[in-house]
C-alpha cells in the first residue's frame, strides 16, 4: 500500500508547470483546447470519443502535455465505461489523496502526470468487476494521453 512517504502519492496535486508553459503548449498545437481543459482544468472528456479507446497496438502511453509514459498497452482493458482503461499505472502517474469529495463520496482517487501534473482521470477500486489482477481501474481521458507504438 501507498503511505505518504510515496513519491506516487500526493495529498494535493495537479499543474506543476506555471501558466506560461501551459500556454505555450495551447500555442504551439500540442494540445487542443479539449486536451488542454483536461490536463490544465481536470475537465472530463465526454465518453466513447477518444481516438484511443480502441486502440490494441503494443506500446506505451505517454502524458499529451510533456509526453512522460504513463501506463503501458498490456495493462489496458475494456471496462465498457466509455474512456481508456488500465489496470496498473508506470511511475510518471502519481495519485492525489486529499481531495475529500473523490474520498468519500466518489470513492476514486484523481490520477495525475508525476511529470506536470496534469490531470489525467481518476482511479478506482472495482477493477474486480473486470477480473483485472491489481482490483484498480484507471479510468483515463484519452484527449490526456499520446500513444507510442513499440
Amino acid at each position: 500500500p501507498a503511505s505518504s512517504a510515496d513519491p506516487a502519492v500526493a495529498a494535493s496535486a495537479g499543474p506543476k508547470k506555471d501558466d506560461a508553459w501551459w500556454k505555450e503548449k495551447l500555442e504551439s498545437g500540442t494540445l487542443s483546447k479539449r486536451a488542454y481543459a483536461v490536463l490544465h482544468n481536470a475537465d472530463t472528456e465526454m465518453p466513447r470519443t477518444s481516438a484511443l479507446l480502441k486502440e490494441a497496438r503494443a506500446g506505451v502511453y505517454v502524458c499529451a502535455a510533456c509526453k512522460t509514459p504513463t501506463f503501458a498497452s498490456e495493462t489496458k482493458f475494456d471496462s465498457g465505461t466509455g474512456w481508456p482503461s488500465f489496470y496498473e499505472k508506470l511511475d510518471g502517474v502519481e495519485l492525489e489523496t486529499g481531495n475529500i469529495f473523490d474520498n468519500v463520496v466518489a470513492l476514486r482517487s484523481e490520477v495525475h502526470c508525476k511529470t506536470c501534473g496534469g490531470h489525467l482521470g481518476h482511479v478506482f477500486d472495482d477493477g474486480l468487476m473486470w477480473r483485472v489482477p491489481t482490483g484498480k481501474r484507471y479510468c483515463i481521458n484519452g484527449i490526456a494521453l499520446g500513444f507510442q507504438p513499440s
